[in-house]
């Protein structure tokens, strides 16, 4: 049966049936041919120019798969960067506008079985922030570009330099709570100090001494004994009006002192009321959770701990340092046991928990890169109490810290 003629309708409706992508289980990659039914590539398949091609890829699979996925994976990072830049989106929906170009690498031609297991290498690989949800594989471009890193340099420096200001901001106001704390001392001292003094020429003299009352067992002597004796100088009138006071002076010698004042700061701690001091503190370490928290937590000098089992059982558990950190998501680590080196993704480590009292550094959240001391475990919500130990906030301690947030220092 011959072709059909040019304009008529068979013509026409062989044209719409090859326009844009068919069924992958008939296209041929080595050949890029599209057949139409299985009919087709049945034959396909037996003609000559395909057994040549087969020919070929049996010399060098490696060679041609390797060339396949290479494609396959530029096109698609192209794609994603240009349409979506940096903001997050389905992976699926990145493949479907991929696809949508007849000529394109297939995924049955590379290396990845499937678009999930593509994304995870992706991941792995450092090249985007890959997720996984209810509604499928969804991926964030990493943008490593020599402008986008000018422009990350700048934003970093510039939060530094904000950072700089809270520590002065939070060392001010430490010195303000202490500074009120001194000031409200003087005034519950200046409250407890005796008033002058001032004689009535008309009125007796009486001195109201507050003494505590000691047991002496050698002494016989009553209460009275502690009553101090009249000056030589007074009149024998005066000395009668003493005598009948005496008994007041008894119970006013024995008397329990006033306790002071409570402060009203300590008062209101004590009540689980919160003063504007704590808000504004409140605040500004919430402020610095939200600059400083990241997705990516690596640091030179820590000890980690190898997870990933595709290396074997050799490295698998195993503990190693963090000798250096290759574009924030990377490190070079070397294994503490084995003295072995590897390049690896912070996503086959975890943080290590020292003992308690060991120096520890903080690798996320408001306090990213101070040093501290832990204090204490909550083994059941996954969470240290710590004490910054070097710095401004020297002295600190900081509750409810997450396992992921802390390792141990080397």
């Amino acid at each position: 049966m011959g072709r059909a003629e040019v304009g008529t309708p068979k013509y026409l409706a062989n044209k719409m049936k090859a326009k844009g992508l068919q069924k992958l289980r008939w296209y041929c990659q080595m050949c890029e041919k599209q057949c139409r039914d299985e009919n087709g590539f049945k034959c396909h398949t037996m003609s000559e120019s395909h057994q040549r091609q087969l020919l070929l890829f049996a010399d060098s699979p490696g060679k041609f798969l390797h060339s396949f996925s290479k494609e396959f994976s530029d096109g698609y990072m192209e794609l994603l960067r240009r349409r979506f830049g940096t903001k997050r989106v389905n992976a699926n929906k990145v493949y479907q506008e991929y696809i949508s170009v007849k000529d394109h690498i297939h995924m049955n031609a590379t290396r990845w079985l499937t678009l999930s297991d593509y994304v995870k290498w992706l991941g792995r690989t450092g090249q985007v922030v890959a997720d996984e949800t209810e509604k499928g594989w969804y991926v964030t471009y990493i943008d490593r570009s020599p402008d986008a890193l000018e422009r990350q340099a700048k934003a970093e420096k510039k939060e530094k330099m904000e950072k700089d200001d809270e520590e002065r901001m939070m060392e001010f106001i430490e010195k303000q709570i202490e500074k009120n704390k001194a000031k409200e001392g003087a005034q519950t001292d200046e409250a407890e100090k005796y008033t002058e003094l001032k004689r009535d020429e008309e009125q007796p003299l009486k001195l109201d001494i507050r003494l505590e009352r000691k047991f002496n067992p050698d002494t016989k002597l009553g209460p009275s004994a502690l009553i101090l004796k009249r000056p030589k100088l007074e009149t024998r009138d005066e000395e009668n009006s003493a005598e009948d006071d005496d008994s007041e002076v008894e119970e006013k010698v024995f008397k329990k002192p006033k306790a002071p004042k409570v402060n009203k700061l300590k008062e209101s701690h004590r009540n689980g009321k919160k003063s504007a001091l704590d808000e504004l503190i409140k605040e500004e370490e919430a402020k610095k959770e939200r600059a400083n928290r990241k997705d990516y937590w690596l640091h030179t000098g820590i000890v980690v701990k190898f997870i990933d089992k595709a290396m074997g059982e050799k490295f698998y558990k195993q503990k190693a340092v963090v000798q250096e950190v290759i574009e924030k998501y990377r490190a070079k680590i070397k294994f503490l046991d084995t003295g072995d080196k590897l390049k690896v993704d912070q996503a086959h480590l975890e943080t290590v928990i020292p003992a308690l009292d060991k120096p520890i550094l903080v690798l996320n959240g408001a306090y990213r890169g101070c040093e501290a001391i832990l204090k204490s475990l909550d083994e059941r919500n996954y969470c240290v109490t710590i004490e910054i130990a070097r710095g401004p906030l020297k002295g600190r301690v900081v509750d409810k810290v997450q396992y992921e947030d802390i390792s141990k220092i080397y």
